[in-house]
């Protein structure tokens, strides 16, 4: 009898252990992507890679999906996802706040564009003082807030911005010609249609920056986080992973350090451009 309870006693230990162990391995994080393109779009590209990850983490992943960035935005300032890829000043607000780390980020840099209608009225920058210029969220950082810190304090004109969603209702208002420009980035403009961008011209580029990270809020463990980062940055050495990280326009992806890589945001001061909740 005591050679009986021992061993199932044993089991059952073993049994926790392992139980212990799937809980652990079966977590499930909850990833928000911001939303420069339409929702399907973000579908398309995003769950395969998730997908992926499920199959060599263990982990499971509930994409979150926005039609708006200030939607993106008020669940960001509350903390609640656990990993998002967003951008670097979004990334600065959310090491503010919640203490968010970055995981990883692609090895190109991120650069501001405005657009305008090929062969347009629109030929300097001149042209666009007083004129509507569309972006696709306040705080959009290449796309939006630092092109209209640059075209103010460095430029010194003065446009009457309006706010569309994301990047590619921005591109398409330039080309029906409902406003003068418009903001955006290299990165979403190239993975426009040929059709789309043969009608556009890029006028004006910001200066480069560090592009957006995949962040972890600090509740995802070190040990969960570096388990993502690794299969990340496995996906490069193969063709199938490669096509999926260039959907979610992290096709080289490298380890991300928020002092190396954003930072250097902070001295920027762009906050004088920023709009935030209730503003």
């Amino acid at each position: 009898m005591g050679n009986f309870l021992r061993t199932f006693l044993l089991l059952v230990l073993t049994a926790a252990l392992w139980g212990g162990a799937a809980c652990r391995a079966s977590e499930t994080f909850i990833v928000a992507v911001v939303p420069q393109f339409a929702p399907t779009q973000i579908y398309r590209d995003w769950t395969p890679l998730l997908t992926h990850l499920e199959q060599v983490t263990g982990y499971h992943f509930q994409l979150r999906v926005y039609d708006q960035i200030p939607r993106f935005e008020a669940e960001l300032a509350q903390g609640i996802p656990d990993l998002v890829f967003m951008n670097p000043y979004h990334m600065v607000l959310a090491k503010q706040a919640h203490a968010y780390r970055p995981l990883v980020r692609d090895s190109t840099t991120l650069s501001g564009i405005l657009v305008v209608r090929r062969n347009g009225a629109v030929k300097a920058l001149a042209d666009l003082n007083g004129q509507t210029l569309s972006f696709p969220a306040p705080n959009a950082l290449g796309a939006s807030l630092y092109l209209r810190a640059l075209l103010a304090e460095k430029e010194g004109l003065k446009i009457n911005p309006v706010y569309v969603g994301n990047h590619q209702n921005v591109y398409r208002q330039v080309l029906r010609g409902e406003v003068a420009a418009g903001g955006g980035v290299r990165k979403t403009f190239d993975k426009e249609a040929e059709s789309v961008r043969a009608q556009l011209q890029i006028l004006y580029s910001t200066p480069e920056l560090a592009p957006h990270p995949l962040a972890a809020h600090p509740r995802v463990a070190l040990a969960a986080s570096k388990k993502i980062v690794e299969a990340l940055l496995a996906m490069r050495l193969n063709p199938s992973g490669s096509m999926l990280l260039a959907g979610i326009q992290m096709p080289r992806p490298i380890e991300a350090d928020f002092q190396r890589d954003y930072e250097p945001l902070v001295r920027l001061k762009l906050d004088r451009y920023a709009i935030h909740s209730g503003q």
